[in-house]
């Protein structure tokens, strides 16, 4: 292998392990929520559904109220986060 071609691959090769670390960090969610999530979907029957809608809430309020259930009146945000519109609006945070 000629030393030119050596250098691109490694060069190319680096790149490509930092691209990767980028996106895995920028898709997992913080700590914070992740952990409030945790607690807040730990008896969930729908456990994946309900950490993935207490994340996004979570994301956007800063916030999970405690407990599992109920306690919403402590983050307003989350409690009045919404899906849909008219008729079909629901309650979007768990």
């Amino acid at each position: 292998m000629k030393p030119h071609t050596t250098t691109t691959t490694l060069a190319l090769l680096l790149f490509l392990l930092m691209a990767s670390s980028s996106l895995q960090v920028s898709m997992a969610g913080s700590k914070f929520c992740d952990g409030k999530c945790a607690v807040r979907c730990s008896k969930a029957s729908r456990h994946d559904d309900c950490l993935k809608y207490c994340g996004i809430c979570c994301a956007d309020c800063n916030c999970v109220p405690s407990g599992t259930a109920g306690n919403k009146d402590e983050c307003p945000c989350y409690r009045d986060m919404t899906t849909g519109k008219g008729d079909r609006k629901r309650p979007k945070c768990p």
